[in-house]
């Protein structure tokens, strides 16, 4: 069920960091707290093959989210140990060495399971037993979340496990949400920072599209 427009649940979660530090992270108050929006993502397994392409690569960006006042936080059901020993694996070699974003372990997966983004393709209950079968992984797919100075889900969107994110798109999507908080206009499609918008009215949008 979507959480767009709705506050991202208030949750403690541990945390690493890539000293090797293992912390209690909200996402809710980070955002609130220090007045920053936050971009969370998750990838389902530590020491896979996509998963660092995307980790490295929002590194790469971590600059231009940082410019737009913009928290990046990577995450999935691993524990801190796994975590540090892939932040201590070589970039060559597979791993996630030199990210500096803090990454979310969320081994209990309380707040995976509370956003619905985890590979369960069926549960079954046991009544003798009270045991709880899992078909599936049971591992997060490629979840992303924008969050605003408030604390609000202003996109989400998942990918399956083979595809990977284009990490431009996010900027684009911060830019435009921006550009709607300051300027109260609205964004076309395929609108980039720099670009004619538009007011959210039937003039607006026909001379937007008079002069595209």
């Amino acid at each position: 069920m979507s959480i767009v427009g709705k506050k991202f649940p208030d949750l403690n979660v541990n945390a690493m960091n890539e000293m090797g530090d293992t912390f209690k992270l909200n996402i809710l108050e980070e955002a609130q707290k220090n007045n920053k929006k936050v971009l969370l993502f998750w990838y389902p397994k530590d020491f896979t093959f996509v998963c660092p392409t995307e980790l490295h690569a929002f590194q790469a960006a971590l600059a231009d989210f940082e410019k737009r006042n913009v928290m990046v936080v990577g995450a999935s059901c691993d524990t801190p140990e796994a975590h540090f020993a892939w932040l201590n694996t070589a970039k060559d070699n597979g791993g996630i060495e030199g990210i500096t974003y803090p990454i979310l372990a969320d081994s209990n997966r309380n707040l995976s399971s509370q956003l619905g983004i985890l590979d369960i393709t069926n549960e079954e209950y046991n009544e003798e037993t009270g045991a709880v079968t899992v078909e599936g992984d049971n591992v997060t797919y490629r979840a992303t979340y924008l969050i605003d100075e408030e604390g609000t889900v202003f996109h989400e969107g998942v990918n399956h496990m083979p595809l990977g994110r284009n990490v431009q798109e996010f900027l684009r999507l911060v830019d435009a949400y921006t550009h709607v908080q300051e300027k109260g206009e609205v964004c076309p499609a395929n609108w980039e920072e720099g670009k004619e918008a538009m007011t959210a009215d039937r003039e607006g949008v026909a001379s937007y599209l008079s002069l595209n």
